[in-house]
């Protein structure tokens, strides 16, 4: 699978629909988690956090610098801290809110192009780092 926005994102976005932004932070910011893709497959038909599985380590939140500039997305490198599990070769961007995780939308699935992935966790801290040119683009 290819790098890829989930539709349903987007038509929350140009519905200026709630909790499709991703201008948040904390409870309400867009987080990444690292995805073992032996367990999870992407599927366009695939809206919430609740839809994923094969989630390894504790997700991490962009941090600032967040930048939104000529439809470039962007923010701050990830880091998580100590882990340990199976393979990751993808990770998944997904917006969090205060409800359940049956409500946090799924944004961006991406398995090339970012350094560090695929890894195998030893116990080490694994860093995402994100393309130059940003993290997507619409």
């Amino acid at each position: 699978m290819a790098n890829a926005l989930y539709p349903l994102w987007k038509e929350a976005l140009l519905q200026s629909l709630v909790d499709a932004d991703l201008a948040g932070t904390g409870a309400t910011g867009v987080y990444v988690a690292l995805v073992d893709t032996g367990t999870y497959t992407y599927s366009a038909a695939h809206q919430y956090y609740s839809s994923l599985a094969g989630i390894v380590g504790t997700d991490q939140e962009i941090g600032v610098p967040k930048t939104y500039v000529a439809g470039v997305f962007d923010g701050a490198d990830c880091t998580f801290p100590a882990v340990t599990g199976v393979t990751c070769e993808a990770i998944v961007l997904y917006r969090k809110n205060t409800g359940a995780n049956t409500t946090w939308r799924l944004i961006a699935y991406i398995d090339t192009g970012v350094t560090g992935l695929p890894v195998t966790p030893g116990g080490e801290d694994i860093t995402i780092q994100w393309h130059a040119s940003g993290i997507f683009a619409l």
